[in-house]
């Protein structure tokens, strides 16, 4: 049958959507590694918040924490003080410059889903997207959102189409306006506020955490420094993956313009090694019985025509008739 059908916009669309499918969920080197750093990373994000929580009470003990909230419930706002952040400026004086002096290494590290991957604060940079919809990847095509569009857009000027995909997953984690901690950053929703909640500890004072620098060890510092190493391997490893998936899609649809036969695609996919049941994708394309079934064509034309009956003209005298000798 298939060396009768002719290769139009919708088989393409089909074969390539039903073949790029499976380049995305094959095991392939590039996925497995990608996999690997997230999974990889979930290790390091809880060990190294674990260490972030007892620098933090190193410089903020539970117990003053605890007497200042008792003051703020006696006194109120003048006593408000105390808040909870999920980002902290870390900083060491373990190192000398040029000329022997003490120097400070400071930096900040963000624990959110959107927390910055190069030490500079900040919010709404690409990377910090690409991060969060690379973790949340499976969740995200779950909705008919596009978690690879950063990098599949790698390069390009902005653009309506990678701004409304990038847009669509943000909206679907329930990105923050903001981005920056506090104790209540309530415009987190979903799954931003699901994995931002368990990496929050209790700060004193009122101003933004570039203005606290909280001491640590050189050792605890470069063990931050790992951590955050590992989120931007998510991205890279991300990256990596998608663009050998690009590829070899650029690669497909050149092939399937190409093709002036079904039968070609078909032929595509099964050196492929993928199945490709033909019928069932005649079957289900919107036109493929009507074009090229005659019985089903001419029932199509048929209906299609406004015909008015043999005795519409007798009926409507009749009618009238009969309507007539009533009165």
């Amino acid at each position: 049958m298939s060396a009768k059908i002719r290769m139009n916009t919708e088989f393409r669309n089909k074969l390539f959507n039903k073949i790029k499918d499976v380049f995305e969920n094959e095991s392939t080197e590039e996925r497995e590694a990608f996999l690997k750093a997230r999974e990889g990373f979930n290790y390091c994000q809880k060990s190294a918040f674990d260490l972030a929580k007892q620098v933090v009470e190193r410089s903020y003990p539970k117990e003053d924490v605890d007497t200042l909230r008792v003051f703020k419930k006696k006194y109120g706002d003048p006593c408000d003080v105390v808040a909870k952040d999920k980002c902290f400026y870390f900083a060491h004086n373990e190192d000398v410059d040029d000329e022997g002096e003490t120097k400070e290494t400071k930096s900040h590290f963000d624990f959110g889903l959107y927390g910055n991957l190069d030490g500079n604060e900040g919010y709404g940079r690409e990377d910090q997207d690409q991060f969060a919809h690379a973790y949340f990847r499976e969740e995200l095509k779950a909705k008919g959102c596009n978690p690879d569009i950063l990098p599949q857009q790698s390069g390009k000027e902005s653009n309506p189409h990678k701004t409304k995909h990038v847009d669509m997953c943000n909206k679907e984690l329930g990105k923050s306006s903001s981005g920056y901690g506090g104790s209540d950053d309530n415009n987190e929703i979903g799954l931003a506020k699901k994995f931002n909640t368990p990496f929050y500890a209790d700060v004193i004072g009122t101003s933004y955490c570039r203005s606290r620098a909280i001491a640590c060890t050189k050792d605890e510092y470069q063990q931050f420094e790992q951590w955050r190493m590992a989120k931007a391997d998510v991205v890279s490893k991300h990256t990596t993956w998608v663009d050998s998936i690009s590829k070899q899609a650029d690669q497909l649809k050149i092939g399937l313009k190409a093709y002036r036969y079904l039968s070609e695609g078909i032929e595509l996919a099964t050196e492929l090694g993928i199945n490709v049941d033909e019928a069932e994708l005649v079957k289900t394309n919107s036109t493929g019985l009507t074009i090229y079934n005659p019985t089903n064509l001419a029932n199509m034309i048929k209906g299609m025509k406004n015909k008015q009956s043999a005795n519409t003209r007798e009926a409507k005298i009749l009618a009238r008739q009969k309507y007539e000798s009533v009165n």
